[in-house]
């Protein structure tokens, strides 16, 4: 995600330079015909505005979708921030015993393993994904289509071998690790640390990670549906096809040098359509790791230094931060 007040504008253009440069070429070639064979090349403008509109509105209805997608995985996650302050918060308060200082800390510990498995899976690409274009930064997980390797290696810092190894064979961590959780509450709630009350409590907080983790994954393996994305594309192409042809009828009464900027104005139409095209292309998809997706290595590094200080731990990394302006 970037943080700062806005993208610049050479930052917009060059990230989305291929479609002017395509369109102004295209655009020359149809006028530079035009000239050399002395044929007209153009189509009354009334029709492609109409068709403009069109375009205009679908792209808008995409833009809309894939926004929403985007926020409500911002919501999913504070509510995922949320959940977890008051988890660690019940752990400090409520485990009472002998060594329970030590038990608060691994029930923690636990958790951050869950979200440190959850990002990862998040992370991995999918096929409508941009895999090849993702921001590349410090605070993404490594080799993230080989993700078992990458979550069992981060995962040593938070968890026991003997658990790391039980869920090397398991195809959904994150879900193992809470099971673990469940257990190893129930356990604690037979040897008496706590009582049914609190165990409830408990259980009740996973029962919102589950909730919170299958709300990320439908979002994450389902995507926005591949006939709206396919047709604002192609209504897109169609539209800009035509604009060159039509900027020609606009300027063929004007004499002189003036009917060259038929081209450039194409190219810059063509652009702006494509520029709002790309948005929402974009914005589909909020855990990909990508621009303007949701942070969630950001936040889980929040919550991890949260629930770290909430029993005194000792070497907190720090939050996540990058002098560009770009938060994964």
């Amino acid at each position: 995600m970037y943080t700062k007040r806005n993208y610049g504008f050479w930052m917009t253009f060059l990230w989305s330079k291929k479609a002017f440069f395509t369109g102004f070429i295209y655009s020359i070639s149809v006028y530079i015909l035009q000239y050399l064979l002395d044929i007209k090349f153009s189509i009354p403008w009334q029709p492609i505005s109409v068709v403009g509109v069109a375009v205009a509105f679908y792209l808008g209805f995409k833009n809309n979708s894939s926004y929403d997608r985007t926020w409500e995985a911002r919501k999913i996650w504070g509510a995922i921030v949320n959940s977890s302050r008051s988890f660690g918060a019940g752990v400090v308060a409520f485990v009472k015993g002998e060594n329970d200082h030590q038990i608060k800390k691994e029930l923690l510990y636990r958790h951050i393993g869950w979200l440190t498995a959850l990002r990862h899976q998040l992370r991995v690409g999918k096929p409508w994904e941009h895999r090849n274009e993702r921001v590349k930064s410090n605070s993404l997980p490594v080799a993230p289509e080989q993700v078992a390797e990458s979550i069992l290696t981060e995962l040593k810092g938070y968890l026991p071998d003997a658990e790391i190894e039980q869920l090397a064979s398991k195809t959904n961590i994150a879900t193992q690790i809470l099971l673990n959780q469940s257990v190893r509450l129930q356990i604690l709630r037979d040897q008496g640390y706590f009582e049914d009350f609190r165990h409830m409590e408990f259980h009740h907080h996973i029962t919102s990670f589950y909730t919170d983790q299958g709300k990320s994954e439908r979002i994450k393996n389902f995507p926005l549906p591949r006939q709206y994305a396919s047709t604002a594309l192609w209504l897109t192409f169609v539209f800009c096809a035509m604009v060159p042809l039509g900027m020609n009828d606009i300027f063929e009464s004007y004499e002189n040098w003036v009917r060259w900027l038929a081209p450039l104005l194409s190219a810059l139409l063509i652009w702006v359509f494509f520029l709002m095209e790309k948005i929402g292309d974009y914005s589909e998809n909020p855990f990909e790791g990508s621009y303007n997706d949701v942070p969630i290595t950001t936040i889980a590094r929040g919550i991890e230094i949260d629930l770290r200080e909430m029993i005194d731990d000792s070497d907190i990394p720090g939050p996540v931060v990058d002098e560009n302006g770009f938060l994964m």
